[in-house]
């Protein structure tokens, strides 16, 4: 029987934190969402100033880069290069800014931010997900 990591409580609070801190040195007003490995949310920090929708969009980032074990810049790659057909794909959060985490090879949650640009976004997901690692 296969057995994989999960994250608790303990993680979702790392990530957030480590989040919130990046965002911060940065001048960022973001919202940072963490999900677990079906998408669902586990936490959720919207910091002050972040636009309300940017609590919406942080969720389905890690929604989206949960459930397809891919980061979201994949998709809006792909999209930019004219597979416009996949916008009918039943996934939102299709902006870069949500990304996997992995541990031993497996996927088991996902990490997703918005209010900046989509790099900075990204830049500030993988700063939490690095607490954990």
């Amino acid at each position: 029987m296969k057995t994989k990591a999960i994250l608790g409580l303990a993680e979702v609070n790392t990530i957030l934190d480590a989040a919130q801190r990046e965002a911060e040195a940065n001048q960022w007003t973001i919202t940072v969402a963490v999900a677990d490995d079906s998408g669902e949310l586990l936490g959720l920090r919207r910091l002050d100033g972040a636009s309300p929708m940017t609590a919406m969009i942080s969720a389905r980032k890690a929604r989206t880069a949960a459930l397809s074990h891919k980061e979201t810049q994949f998709f809006e790659n792909m999209i930019n290069e004219g597979r416009t057909a996949f916008l009918s794909a039943p996934l939102e959060g299709l902006l870069e800014g949500g990304v996997p985490v992995v541990i031993d090879g497996q996927v088991i949650g996902a990490v997703g931010v918005s209010g900046v640009k989509a790099n900075q976004d990204a830049q500030v997901a993988k700063s939490g997900i690095a607490a954990v690692l």
